[in-house]
């Protein structure tokens, strides 16, 4: 009977369900993250009846060359810094009253990395309003050994580590809110211990 209760609070410690403590809306806006080598933008410039569009993507340094301002440092700058630089360039001595517009159309600088027990381990390429069961679909999916419900994502704020278990299969059951992804974020599937 000892050795039957013993048991049962040992399978009890081993349950996969932690408490749903963990950030469920992203903690920066979309619209605040900053640019970088090998996104691709689009440029549309508006002058009186006239308007020239411009696909550019970013240099190994971070900038793009423009029609009549020429280099625009990009890099580490928001989609709406860019657009309201080149605008103001523009409109000193080169255009009268310029509109720009900036759509980004690839973002291929922020990565995250999925590590452990699945399909393919390694770094995937981040995407605005992805969350956690679309970063582990793009990794292949779980392995049959995967733990599941204890995924742990380690985000960096302000150079510290926070640490967040996850109970993934109960996100894709529809049981738990799902977790966010940022780009920087560090995601590992343990292997179960059974």
């Amino acid at each position: 009977m000892r050795w039957a209760m013993c048991l049962l609070l040992l399978l009890a410690g081993c349950s996969d369900n932690p408490p749903a403590i963990y950030p469920t809306v992203a903690p920066v806006d979309d619209a605040q993250l900053t640019l970088g080598p090998g996104d691709k933008i689009e440029l549309v410039v508006y002058a009186g009846t006239r308007n020239s569009t411009a696909t550019y993507v970013l240099d190994s340094s971070g900038e793009i060359e423009v029609q009549y301002i020429g280099t625009i440092a990009a890099a580490g700058k928001t989609a709406k810094h860019i657009k309201d630089e080149v605008q103001a360039k523009l409109a000193d001595g080169y255009l009268v009253d310029p509109i720009v517009s900036l759509s980004v159309l690839e973002i291929n600088s922020r990565k995250l990395a999925v590590l452990g027990q699945v399909l393919k381990s390694g770094t995937i390429k981040f995407t605005p309003g992805m969350t956690i069961t679309e970063a582990i679909a793009q990794s292949g999916g779980f392995t049959p050994m995967a733990r599941k419900n204890m995924v742990k994502v380690t985000r960096y704020v302000d150079g510290k580590p926070a640490i967040y278990k996850i109970p993934v299969e109960k996100i894709a059951d529809g049981s738990r809110p799902n977790f966010p992804m940022m780009p920087g974020d560090e995601v590992f599937v343990p292997e179960r211990p059974w």
